[in-house]
């Protein structure tokens, strides 16, 4: 399971009443993505919720694939934010309320640490196979990545 099938909706009841309908919690739904999205659903909502949630679909919606939001670029972009959080010196619980903070979004601390460390192991392997292939530059790289997430 992803860890996008992991992020949920801050109040999502709340906004489930401005919107007058039922969403899920998955912040990553397509019912979800669909009802702020489509038609007026974001119009009804107040003025903070409305920019937290524009904010959202511009650092993780915009995309030219024709199969948008639904191509895999709005999962693919989450993540490398939360590695760039992580990147940056944040630990989960961090990274939940920074998520929080900007998107109206959350995920359980455990969740995120999973996330983590599965990259972490991913990195690991990546290194592993760079040196088998004598590629020292990537290698490096790579190297540079795993230590940032690893601190």
């Amino acid at each position: 399971m992803a860890i996008t099938d992991k992020i949920y909706v801050k109040n999502h009841r709340q906004l489930s009443s401005q919107l007058e309908t039922n969403i899920p919690k998955g912040a990553f739904k397509g019912a979800t993505l669909d009802v702020l999205f489509q038609g007026d659903g974001i119009e009804k909502l107040d003025d903070a919720t409305r920019d937290r949630i524009l904010d959202f679909a511009q650092d993780f919606l915009d995309c030219d694939c024709d199969n948008n939001p639904y191509c895999g670029c709005p999962e693919r972009k989450f993540m490398r934010y939360l590695l760039e959080l992580r990147a940056q010196g944040l630990g989960p619980d961090a990274i939940v309320d920074v998520m929080t903070d900007d998107y109206m979004v959350y995920a359980y601390s455990g969740d995120v640490l999973s996330f983590l460390d599965s990259a972490v192991r991913t990195l690991e392997a990546a290194e592993g196979l760079a040196r088998v292939d004598g590629a020292d530059e990537n290698r490096d790289e790579i190297r540079q990545t795993k230590q940032d997430l690893a601190r």
